[in-house]
């Protein structure tokens, strides 16, 4: 884009909304994202307490909800190169900045302005009420990344990838209490999706809430490129939860989490949930969390096939992965507690 030709709002929007780009190619991602200048400025992470003026423009535009119309004076050309990240989305090309300002007056919705201004209420609490009211899941780790929510002395800026992650983690874990009052389901649902050699499987078991994530990485994918054999790592939680991070599958963990909580709560019902995610060698540079969480929305948006079993559920799935279900049943938490941990309730049916 040459220096005199403007970008309608549409445009601008998806550049920098992941909630768009399910089904794009790797190459209009990486277009998309080469078309954005991140400009960069010192910034104490504390700042957020008491906010200099440049960091209010900032935290103005994290506000809006839609894109803003800024100019920005770079001290010198910015370096022309991408940045990949396993949480965050790729980051186009970085310039440091000597001055910018706002060419036009941010659109802010009520409540996001509300609750910016609210100097008592927690970050949590913000977060989840601000999602109720059906402000997307990118637009609230902005805002944490920005330092506009939470208790005054306890505002700070955040990195985006802790930002991402604190955001479905919330988000999640306030959608797991509502679902604990729902009855279970009374079937085996199968759901699946198929991303950029990404390969997502999401079986519901008709059981008390539960959540073990499986991710294999055939040799050749991004994170097995040197290897001969299939790498897998896992991550799970019981009825009770998590007491510490899920650091074997990291954010993806919870991005995945919040979709499946997502379609259970538009259910009214609650299930144990196991995911088999497989990556092959097409995927070859590491896109961020964003792309497991809408490919698993996707997932969610279809047509279940249902089982009558579990075994018969994982001969199904099995009959679609490449990697043996005898190499996915020995790392499920999940599968080992169902087959060897009788419930109560078992005994009386």
């Amino acid at each position: 884009m040459s220096p005199t030709q403007t970008m309608d709002a549409n445009s601008a929007d998806m550049l920098d909304n992941p909630e768009r780009w399910f089904g794009k190619t790797p190459e209009e991602l990486v277009g998309y994202r080469t078309q954005l200048v991140r400009s960069n400025m010192p910034i104490s992470i504390h700042a957020a307490k008491d906010p200099p003026k440049e960091l209010q423009k900032i935290q103005e535009i994290a506000m809006a909800s839609e894109k803003v119309d800024v100019e920005v004076e770079l001290h010198k050309i910015p370096q022309m190169k991408l940045e990949f990240s396993n949480d965050a989305p790729p980051m186009g090309p970085t310039g440091n900045m000597k001055e910018f300002s706002l060419q036009e007056n941010a659109k802010i919705p009520t409540k996001v302005q509300y609750l910016v201004s609210d100097r008592h209420a927690k970050a949590t609490t913000a977060m989840q009420e601000l999602y109720e009211k059906d402000i997307p899941v990118h637009h609230l780790y902005k805002l944490l990344s920005a330092g506009t929510l939470g208790e005054k002395e306890n505002r700070k800026l955040v990195p985006t990838r802790w930002g991402i992650t604190s955001g479905d983690s919330t988000i999640g874990n306030q959608v797991i209490d509502s679902i604990k009052d729902f009855p279970s389901i009374n079937e085996y649902q199968l759901y699946e999706s198929h991303f950029i050699d990404n390969h997502f499987f999401v079986l519901f078991l008709p059981r008390e809430w539960a959540f073990d994530i499986m991710e294999a990485y055939r040799p050749g994918s991004f994170w097995a490129q040197e290897m001969k054999e299939v790498h897998m790592s896992t991550d799970n939680e019981f009825y009770d939860g998590r007491k510490n991070y899920a650091d074997n599958v990291a954010g993806g963990y919870y991005a995945v989490r919040l979709a499946v909580t997502e379609k259970l709560k538009e259910m009214r019902k609650q299930a144990s949930v196991l995911v088999f995610r497989e990556i092959g060698p097409g995927y070859q540079q590491p896109l961020g969390v964003w792309l497991v969480r809408q490919a698993v929305r996707d997932a969610m948006e279809k047509e279940p096939t249902i089982f009558d079993s579990l075994e018969s559920a994982l001969v199904g799935i099995g009959t679609k992965l490449i990697i043996p279900m005898k190499e996915w049943k020995k790392n499920s938490k999940l599968l080992d507690r169902v087959y060897n941990q009788k419930r109560l309730v078992d005994f009386f049916n």
